[in-house]
């Protein structure tokens, strides 16, 4: 589905009095990875590892240095923004934050009828209206949501919006960037639920994006570990929490907070 080679995102800023100076950011540097057929692979690391800077890159919002990203054989990187815009539909992004990724002063109905007019996905508003109608159910919010505003919701509710923009357009990858680190536990439980039968239900590839291990092993198939611009350790989930092999990996592992289990004498286990 997926085949991302030898990625490079570099960004120059400017140092220094009036910005004379200026610096290279390696954000990503050299990342190769795949991504099979309703496979989901988890992408985690700390703030700063560049990790969503490659499903920026990869949905075209971020310019590549360099590298390739072939999607169904074809290199996405290199097409013009003209080109890309009937792959776009297949290649869709879910954002971090709910409410700045949704307009404010669009309706419900009108923030998802949008993508499915520019696609040409319904040929009128009647269409439109069942398609939004049926999407809206199964990401648990009812049909009358389409009249409201983002500012009538909660987060969890605007994430599932947001859910409903993507999934309306039938992707077949969807990069779900920090989808639920915005949210409380409780609600981060059901989105992540929902997404992972959205997930099985469409057969849907996913490039899973995440600091929150715990998260990525409850979602993902396959886990490449991001560290200063680079994946050091990559493979199937088991094994990468079992048996980690790199040190940063295993640093990652020993910092997740761990409550202690104690047996009948009051000794922890």
């Amino acid at each position: 589905m997926l085949r991302v080679c030898n990625l490079k995102t570099f960004f120059r800023i400017g140092a220094g009095l009036f910005g004379r100076k200026r610096i290279t950011v390696k954000a990503v540097d050299d990342v190769s990875f795949e991504i099979g057929e309703g496979e989901v692979l988890g992408l985690v690391g700390e703030s700063g590892s560049g990790k969503s800077t490659v499903g920026r890159t990869l949905t075209r919002l971020e310019k590549p240095t360099s590298g390739k990203a072939y999607f169904d054989g074809q290199d996405i990187l290199k097409l013009s923004a003209r080109q890309f815009r009937p792959v776009r539909r297949h290649v869709q992004m879910i954002f971090q934050d709910p409410y700045a990724s949704l307009n404010p002063r669009l309706s419900v109905e009108a923030t998802l009828a949008e993508p499915l007019r520019i696609h040409g996905l319904a040929g009128n508003r009647s269409e439109a209206r069942e398609k939004i109608g049926r999407i809206l159910e199964r990401v648990g919010l009812e049909p009358e949501a389409m009249k409201k505003f983002p500012h009538e919701f909660s987060g969890g509710q605007r994430q599932r919006i947001g859910i409903a923009r993507v999934m309306v357009l039938a992707p077949r990858l969807v990069i779900a960037d920090e989808a639920v680190s915005a949210l409380d536990s409780s609600i981060q439980a059901q989105i992540l639920n929902l997404i992972g039968r959205l997930q099985r239900e469409n057969n849907v590839s996913m490039l899973f994006i995440s600091h929150d291990l715990g998260v990525v092993r409850y979602v993902c198939d396959r886990v490449a570990v991001m560290h200063r611009g680079r994946i050091v350790e990559l493979g199937g989930k088991s094994r990468i929490f079992s048996r980690p092999e790199h040190e940063y990996t295993k640093a990652l592992l020993g910092a997740v907070p761990r409550i202690p289990r104690f047996d009948y004498t009051g000794r922890e286990k």
